[in-house]
This record gives C-alpha cells, structure tokens and sequence, in this order.
C-alpha cells in the first residue's frame, strides 16, 4: 500500500506525519518517535526502518540608400504526439555491475513516498494553459513528454530570466469530457500563456496570447513515430491556435509560433486538456470566484447566479470554458475570466490550508502529473523540481497577467479574429525580452549602477523644444533596409518633426538606436527622446553635424534594435502601453 492507503496500529494517518522544514523548505517523513527522518528531495534507496523506495507505475540587415527616398502515447488522456510515457523501474542489477536501476519492488517491504514541494506556489490550469511544480517521486510514470524538436533554448536555466510556454488544448479525452470541445478535433491550441519570469525572480508576467490572433506559422520541423523529421509546411494568415493539431503539428509548432510572433524563444513547454482543471480543483477543494452578474450558458454549462461562489471539477471547468456570458462574448472575454480564474487558484495553492497538508498535496501532485505533458527537455523529475524551486520564489502581488495588445481584424466585415495592434504589442514583448516587470519591484541595486543610472536618467530631465523646432538627420545603422526613410516619413507626418532628412546609411553597423547631439541641442534631443521613446543611455552627448543648408543638426542612427516606424524603444521604461489589459495575481476581481 501507498502513503495514502497504509494504515498503522494507532490510527495515524502516515500522511499526516510529513512536516515542513522551514531551513530547506522541503517537507520531511516522520514515521514515528524513534524513526530517522528522511530528507526532500533524496536518492530512492533504502528507507528507515529496512524499506525500500519503489515507483507507481504509471533578418538579416538591410541598409538604405544614401540620401533615398512526435507520435502519441497510446494512452486516452493524451492529446498531443509524438510523445513518450515513462516506464516503471526495472529490477536491480546483479551484485558487483553498477547500474542505476532501482531495486527490485519484491524485496520491498513498504514505501516511501518523497514529497517535493518545490516552492509555495504552484502554477496550474487546464483551458488557461497549466503549468505546475508539484511531484512526487513515484509518480514518475504520470509523466508524459513530447519531442521539442529543437524549437526551444534547449531548456531553462537557474541564473537566467525563464520563459514557459503553457498550452491548453481543446482535444475531448477523458471520461465526462464529451460534451466539450469540437466533436474529432485534434487538439487546438486554444488557450496559450507565455510565462515570463525575471531572473532575480523578483516578477513575473503570464502573457495570454489570443487563439485568434491572426500569426504566421512558420515551417515546423517535427519528429515522427519512427523517428525520422518530417518538415510540416507553414501557412501564412491564419489563426495562432492552428499551430497545434492542425496538419500534424505538435507543441514544438506552436513553440516556434510564438517564436515568430514575439521574438521570445521559449525554454519549455507544458501542455494540458480538459481534465486538468477538473483534478486540479477538486484536489484542492475548489476555488473562491466572483461574479458581478448571473450566468446561464448553455454552451459552457455554467449556470451561477452573481456573487462568490467556490468551483471545483465539471462546473470549474465550465468557467473557465464560458465566454457568451461574460464581457463582450468573445476569446477576449474568456480570456479576462480565465485569468481571474487561475489568480485564485494561485491563491489557493500559495495558502497554508493547501501547503500544510500532506495529503492535500499528495492529491495535488498526483492530479498535475497526470494532467500535464512537458517536453523532452524537462522529461526529469530533477528539472521539475528545480522549476518548481525558481517559481516557488514569486510573491502574487509581483506576477501580472497580461493579454498581447489586438484590435479586430479591419479585413472582416464582421469582426471574427484579430490582429497586432502593431506599436503597443512590440513594446510588451520588448519589455518581455529585457527583462522589464510589468509592476513596480523594489530591487536591491549596487551603488554603482546607481549612480550610473541616475547620470542617464538626468538626460531627459529639462526643458524640451517643440517638435517642429527639432532638426535631426536619420541614418541606418542596423535596421532593415528602408527603415530610415519609414522612420523619417513618420517623424514628419505624424510626430511633427519637420526639419528631419535620411542621411542614408551609417559608417558602421550598431547595435543599439542612438541620437547624438550637441550641448546646445539638448532641449531638442529631450523632444525627440519623448516622441521615440529613447533612453538616456540612447542619448549620446557629442558634437553636430552641419547640413546641406549650413545648420546644426543631431543625429539618429537607427540600430539592430529598431522595430518599425513609429514604435517607442522605451521598453527599459517599467510600464506596459495603456492598451495593454492586465492585473496581479494578488486581486480578487469579479467577472463582469
């Protein structure tokens, strides 16, 4: 029998006997008084009292002209492939061979179960895209991986920013199941999140990607059942939740999606259907939402009337699958519930019912081990549980959840998908890959970067001229080809500056955008500054140079940096564009 089915002479459940050590943050086994502890996480070996451990089974640059104008499992609950179940130990090798098998399940006279919890939080949702860090050690065989086929960064890293790739799909496995999803669908990617967390581990951002935003997929390089590549064509203009089950493509086409959407290359990614939410939420007793209004959606099957309410298994699931009812009825509105959803459940896995009791997190962990599929590089019951560890360090209140700045498609009368708002989605994703929170974090810095950071900011301290004032020439340095003349067009027909030229290319490549000026120019260069959202340290206190009619003018030399007419460079700013819809995981906000 297992930690939740032994029983013992005295009536204690041995579950119960699992107590946190706040000096390592792990929880420890105590068998009884006079029975060693056994530390967490630990090698799978001999346990106190002669047991022993046994598994369950289970571009390149342009320049300007001068001066110019895998197969599945076989098993039911799995959605995506190819993938891999992993097996149950074999038997010891024979004395004197090394090996690292485990030992031999009949010479095992009870078991031991290792409890890593990982952290204090766990991050896991079905139809919000489930992530999670809570395992038990012989829930190995829960585990399912599928190929990443080289569409990753080859997995995360301790001393680097981490980004996940979370996946919720609408493939119908599962006993009760059928009455969701499309009837013989292969599994959409239907809700996504980009999980961003910073390298000091001070914050995070979940970033939803909309399953009809309209996206490039690119060409997907895709591993077979036996085990040759087959290159899955891309297709242009088409809806990003295409880039899963469509064709045959698995999550490591999505993964390049979003490569292609955002810049980002994800490290993992982690994918989950419909039992997800289910298990999860029932393993956790339910958690607390708010409604402002009453909901009858007889698609969904939710039917609640306004208020609080605590959710668990089908009718969780139901709110989170719910979007006729809720805002404006589309993907968007889902969205929005959805995050409000995975906040609470958040809040429910960070709290003290949840993380101190043992059994509790057994259900937990068995739940999410048997709901979610990884990809190969975190096919490791170590990875996992050093994920676990880097998220378990996250504080709610410092984790925004965000949804990719779109518009509706101007190309369809009727308004069914949606589009980039081009400006404002650059400048999430550029916060994104610099690293930048999306709340204010107080971070220790070292007093020299303090002082280096205060000399660049007092650039863009001052008065600043009128736009029309501002004399400048633009040059390429680094931007695609054209990009000088794009930027020159935008200054002068939208941002007022009128005394601007295209110097044409840069004597050098660069790999930052700059503005080079003289000491009597730095009102104008603070005016431009504003209107291109340049940093201090894009402002570069020099000399002039004199133009075709004698007068001094700065320089703008656009580098490798550049994304497009008109976008701000000011990700390094610490706030999101205002057509960015977010909130902290920390909220407790009711759906409207």
């Amino acid at each position: 029998m297992d930690a939740q089915g032994r029983g013992r002479a005295d009536g204690i459940d041995p579950a119960d006997q699992w107590v946190l050590n706040p000096d390592t943050g792990d929880y420890e086994l105590r068998l009884g008084p006079s029975a060693p502890q056994s530390r967490v996480p630990g090698p799978r070996g001999a346990a106190p009292g002669g047991s022993q451990t046994s598994s369950t089974p289970g571009g390149s640059r342009g320049r300007d002209a001068q001066a110019s104008a895998p197969a599945a499992s076989p098993t039911p609950s799995r959605d995506v492939s190819p993938s891999r179940r992993r097996r149950a130990a074999p038997e010891e090798p024979p004395q004197g061979r090394r090996g690292r098998r485990r030992p031999d399940k009949k010479k095992s006279k009870g078991k031991k179960i290792l409890l890593w919890t990982g952290g204090t939080m766990a991050f896991v949702v079905l139809a919000t895209a489930a992530a999670g860090y809570l395992y038990l050690e012989h829930l190995n065989d829960n585990i399912t991986s599928v190929a990443d086929d080289g569409a990753s960064t080859g997995g995360f890293q301790k001393d680097k920013a981490i980004n996940i790739l979370l996946i919720g799909t609408d493939k119908r496995t599962g006993a009760g199941n059928e009455g969701y999803g499309d009837k013989g669908s292969a599994g959409h990617a239907d809700t996504n999140i980009l999980l961003h967390v910073a390298k000091d581990r001070s914050n995070a951002t979940a970033l939803s990607i909309p399953r009809d935003l309209i996206v490039d997929i690119p060409d997907c390089p895709t591993k077979q059942e036996d085990g040759t590549t087959k290159v899955i064509p891309g297709t242009r203009g088409v809806r990003f939740n295409n880039s899963l089950g469509q064709d045959g493509r698995t999550p490591s086409c999505t993964m390049r999606t979003v490569t292609e959407l955002t810049g980002i290359t994800p490290d993992n990614f982690m994918v989950a259907d419909f039992n997800a939410v289910k298990t999860l939420t029932t393993a956790v007793d339910g958690v607390e939402v708010c409604l402002a209004k009453a909901i009858d959606d007889p698609d969904s099957h939710l039917k609640l009337p306004a208020g609080e309410h605590t959710i668990e298994g089908e009718q969780a699931l139901a709110f989170v699958r719910t979007r006729h009812s809720v805002g404006f009825g589309g993907d968007l509105s889902r969205i929005e519930i959805q995050q409000q959803f995975l906040s609470s459940l958040m809040r429910k896995l960070k709290s003290n019912d949840t993380l101190t009791s043992p059994s509790k997190m057994l259900k937990l962990a068995d739940a999410a081990t048997k709901a979610l599929t990884v990809d190969s590089k975190m096919d490791d019951i170590g990875k996992l549980k050093d994920l676990g560890l880097e998220l378990g360090k996250l504080n709610t209140k410092n984790l925004t959840f965000a949804t990719v700045p779109v518009k509706d498609n101007p190309a369809e009368k009727v308004p069914v998908t949606v589009v980039l708002q081009d400006g404002p989605a650059q400048q999430v994703f550029d916060m994104i890959k610099n690293d930048v929170s999306f709340t204010e974090v107080k971070q220790k810095e070292k007093e020299k970067q303090k002082k280096e950071d205060a000399a660049v900011a007092a650039r863009l301290k001052g008065a600043k001229s009128a736009p029309s004032e501002v004399r400048v020439r633009v040059l390429n340095g680094g931007a695609p080809a054209g990009s000088a003349q794009r930027e020159l067009q935008y200054l002068q027909t939208q941002a007022g500056v009128t005394k601007s030229e295209n110097g044409g290319n840069a004597d050098a490549e660069a790999a930052k955008t700059t503005l080079e000026y003289a000491p009597d120019q730095a009102d104008q260069a603070r005016a431009l500054a504003e209107i291109l959202g340049l940093s201090g340290a894009a402002m570069k206190p020099g000399e002039s140079v004199t133009n075709a009619q004698g007068l001094p003018t700065m320089t703008l030399t656009l580098g490798k940096d550049f994304k497009g007419a008109g976008v701000k460079l000011n990700a390094t700013s610490g706030k999101a564009p205002a057509e960015t819809q977010k909130t902290t995981a920390d909220k407790v906000e009711c759906a409207k």
